[in-house]
């Protein structure tokens, strides 16, 4: 592969156009405990678009708790400009993916246990954003599909890569990774400032977007959606910029 290791935001740092965000280092800042380890998966499924067809498995009562939902689509985030992570350059972007061959690769160095709980739910052929952050101008860019389901994510082991970790162990490792292949661009750039201002809207008028995670857990670089949130954020791609 032409780069040592995928050009990925480790830490998913909050954007830098996102007000609300604190920054942060990297995703490892989260405490590699027990109750990360126990992170519950998103159910994968599927279900029909539109608001109607937006199935809730259970409405919790606990004030401020999520409630669980199926999930189905997902939100990959990476950097498109250049940034050392030990000496290496981790940038990746959309382009680079197209670059690839069979503009087909693998998303590896992934270092948080929910966004690698997230990695495993994966299922063949469904789709996700690819997202630029970290950069002037976050956004969605364009749509991948998932063409292998995780298995060992082999960054884990190399020591001149930037993701290695010394306390994984071949015979069980920690660590996953997915293969991505890019069906295309959006018709259009859909800048976080504008699915923003959505999901302030839907929080008030419980629109799909009031729970959406690039928001209520912004540092995470693998993010699930369900069918209406990547509906109705792919209808964004029809509209006229803001």
């Amino acid at each position: 592969m032409p780069w040592p290791s995928r050009k990925r935001d480790k830490g998913a740092a909050a954007d830098k156009k996102e007000p609300d965000a604190k920054i942060a280092k990297t995703e490892e800042e989260t405490p590699d405990k027990e109750e990360e380890e126990k992170t519950t998966k998103p159910p994968a499924g599927s279900s029909k678009s539109g608001w109607k067809n937006w199935k809730k498995t259970k409405e919790s009562d606990a004030g401020g708790e999520e409630s669980k939902i199926t999930y189905c689509h997902w939100l990959l985030k990476s950097e498109p400009e250049s940034r050392l992570e030990k000496g290496v350059d981790v940038k990746f972007s959309i382009d680079d993916l197209k670059a690839q061959p069979n503009q087909t690769t693998f998303w590896d160095g992934v270092r948080n246990y929910q966004a690698r709980n997230f990695l495993r739910a994966m299922k063949l052929g469904q789709q996700a954003f690819f997202y630029h952050s970290n950069c002037k101008e976050p956004g969605i860019v364009g749509i991948v599909k998932i063409v292998k389901e995780a298995y060992p994510d082999h960054t884990q082991f190399d020591q001149k890569d930037p993701h290695y970790d010394s306390t994984s162990r071949k015979e069980n490792p920690k660590w996953s990774m997915v293969d991505v292949q890019f069906v295309r661009m959006t018709k259009r750039f859909i800048p976080l400032s504008e699915i923003k201002t959505h999901h302030l809207a839907h929080k008030a008028d419980g629109g799909p977007l009031k729970n959406m995670m690039l928001f209520t857990r912004q540092r995470l670089s693998i993010q699930p959606l369900t069918q209406e949130e990547f509906d109705f954020v792919l209808s964004l791609e029809e509209e006229k910029p803001h």
